[in-house]
């Protein structure tokens, strides 16, 4: 007999939909985008031919719809890796779950997600206003240290090396690889690739100094000058490394598209930072609709 999932584990509202997204099963698609600001929900649904369902929940938004018979969803999941905890283990448990018995499908569903953000570029010529792709999420936020999990023999290579660089962090770091099969799908040479560097918050965690000083002293040039054998630190923002974390874990296909906003090494930001971000969208969602 299976084991039965109590209702202070998997909390579901009255009408049955999950908890935060206040999401049914039949109101959301396997093909699914990520934003972290909630207007930016309908700034990619206005691309939609139709929109099937609209649900509205604290900072969660989603539109599921339309592009011809490509059927897509669109979730605002807020900023910062807790929001993130929240949105894919509820999306996750909306295909994989029975949520009327509370037990575990006897078959597992795999979604694509891909998160369409903004981001701070940490190299000088990954320039403002170009697009980057998320090789692999490094986390300093913590989360996925939360999961049991386990590393790649390269994911472990370039945790060794923070290790051995940064034992002041003041957590411990994680990481995790995008889905080959999505990096596949963005083959472009004009895309730059790196490691995306997850951070808990917009200020210190992210080596800004306002009126308080950060524990870690000139974190950009520190992260940015680490060298890896294929890769390096590319860019800094909020959710990627545990999108990558909790998807691997689940069984989903993830990777982060990254707008890049600000350069943190040449002190720039975007003068149009809204044609950036939907460049991005247009070419994400014109990515989903070629998988079958």
């Amino acid at each position: 007999m299976k084991n039965r999932i109590e209702a202070s584990e998997l909390i579901l509202n009255d009408d049955g939909s999950v908890y935060h997204l206040h999401l049914l099963p039949e109101q959301i698609a396997k093909d699914i985008i990520f934003v972290g600001d909630p207007d930016r929900v309908k700034e990619v649904s206005k691309h939609f031919d139709r929109i099937e369902f609209q649900v509205h929940k604290r900072e969660f938004i989603t539109h599921t719809g339309y592009i011809g018979s490509k059927r897509i969803t669109v979730i605002s999941t807020g900023i910062g890796t807790d929001n993130i905890d929240i949105v894919l283990n509820e999306i996750d448990a909306l295909f994989n779950i029975d949520l009327k018995n509370r037990v575990l499908k006897d078959e597992l569903s795999s979604v694509n997600i891909i998160r369409v953000g903004t981001s701070g570029s940490l190299q000088k010529d990954v320039a403002v206003d170009s697009i980057l792709l998320s090789e692999y999420g490094l986390g300093l936020d913590g989360l996925l240290n939360y999961y049991v999990h386990s590393n790649t023999k390269e994911e472990e290579e370039i945790l060794e090396l923070i290790r051995a660089n940064h034992d002041e962090l003041p957590v411990k770091p994680c990481i995790a690889a995008a889905s080959q099969k999505l990096i596949d799908l963005y083959a472009d040479e004009n895309l730059k690739k790196g490691i995306t560097i997850t951070a808990t918050g917009f200020y210190g965690p992210q080596g800004r100094v306002l009126r308080l000083k950060p524990t870690i002293n000139n974190l950009i040039e520190e992260l940015s000058s680490l060298k890896f054998p294929n890769t390096r630190c590319t860019n800094l923002e909020m959710e990627t490394a545990s999108i990558y974390g909790l998807g691997k874990l689940l069984g989903h296909h993830c990777l982060s598209v990254n707008a890049i906003l600000a350069n943190r090494q040449t002190m720039e930001f975007s003068a149009k930072p809204q044609e950036i971000v939907e460049k991005a969208i247009k070419m994400s969602l014109e990515k989903l609709c070629s998988i079958p």
